[in-house]
């Protein structure tokens, strides 16, 4: 089969597009045919290294949608040409990919392969980070950082469709408001500004957010908390500037504030029952329309690397599909 390969730690590159064997399945996995994947950031840091524990070479990606060819012996909620999303486990930039039974979901038919290869990690993730980390309530003020990229701009969705009241997007630039205003975000600030927090409580009149997500770290994570309210949660689930921030613990003990982590991969290994949940809620805002998953570009497999180079660009918003059979 035709794959992507990450030979060295680094640049571009070293992204190949050769020809390996199809992975071999064990009794509880599934072998898929490949129609769809997208790049996530995760791809990226996996790609320079600072991300698991993969040494080149290895293929990159996440999650995957196409068509169920094979089964193990012991899979049986499962069949032969079943439609699914998955989240292998030896990347998804390839015509062919093995799953776990309990990672791989059942698509329904209104859920089109290349909607399905875009929206598992932001989708998955953002309602996790809302509905089981944050637990959020109806009447909510939610700051969404990275408001203009993939996990941003679904988070805003689900979190208007779980009965937030008002939501700040925040991105990196003034040109990437319009992608979270067009989202849904009530408001948008940018995080570049020194003073972005005194802006968030400008407009909340004072009173500050109940939830952050925050996917970017460092000053950012900092700034952040100056920006909840008493018994507010900031929940931590990236660091995309490449640092982290320290907290003391006199930011949250007469505030009631809490600080919260999450990782889509430890969940993925760790806890992967609890993603079969989640997966109904997310395909049901899918047909219900308080879900649409923006892509932005559609790119042969072939073209992951210049797929990359978009993305690091900081130029690209919502996802970017990559296609193996035709979508």
């Amino acid at each position: 089969m035709k794959a992507i390969q990450i030979t060295e730690f680094g640049s571009t590159e070293h992204m190949k597009y050769v020809d390996v064997n199809v992975p071999k399945l064990t009794s509880k996995q599934v072998l898929i045919a490949v129609k769809s994947t997208s790049v996530n950031f995760g791809d990226i840091k996996a790609r320079y290294g600072n991300k698991g524990q993969k040494t080149p070479p290895f293929i990159p990606g996440l999650e995957a949608a196409g068509i169920i060819e094979r089964i193990g012996d012991e899979v049986t909620s499962l069949s032969i040409g079943q439609r699914v999303l998955a989240f292998p486990h030896e990347g998804s930039y390839a015509e062919y990919v093995v799953a776990d039974e309990n990672l791989t979901f059942g698509l329904p038919d209104f859920v089109e392969f290349d909607v399905a290869g875009a929206c598992g990690i932001t989708s998955f993730l953002s309602y996790k980070l809302l509905a089981d980390i944050a637990k959020i309530k109806a009447g909510e003020n939610v700051l969404i950082h990275s408001a203009s990229g993939g996990v941003g701009t679904t988070a805003i969705q689900i979190a208007r469709a779980l009965g937030a009241n008002m939501i700040i997007g925040a991105v990196g630039h003034e040109n990437k408001y319009p992608v979270a205003l067009e989202a849904g975000a009530d408001h948008v600030v940018c995080y570049s500004d020194e003073s972005f927090s005194d802006k968030v409580m400008e407009i909340t009149n004072g009173k500050g957010v109940h939830i952050v997500l925050d996917s970017v770290g460092g000053t950012i994570t900092a700034q952040s908390m100056q920006c909840l309210c008493n018994y507010g949660r900031l929940v931590v689930f990236g660091n995309s500037s490449g640092t982290y921030a320290q907290l003391t613990t006199d930011q949250l003990h007469s505030s009631c504030r809490s600080v919260l982590g999450f990782s889509f991969a430890t969940t993925r290994k760790e806890q992967p029952e609890s993603l079969q949940g989640i997966a109904r809620e997310v395909f049901r805002l899918l047909e219900s329309g308080q879900l649409h998953i923006k892509i932005s570009k559609k790119m042969p497999l072939a073209d992951a690397a210049a797929a990359h180079q978009l993305i690091e660009s900081r130029q690209s918003t919502g996802k970017i599909v990559l296609y193996t059979m035709g979508i």
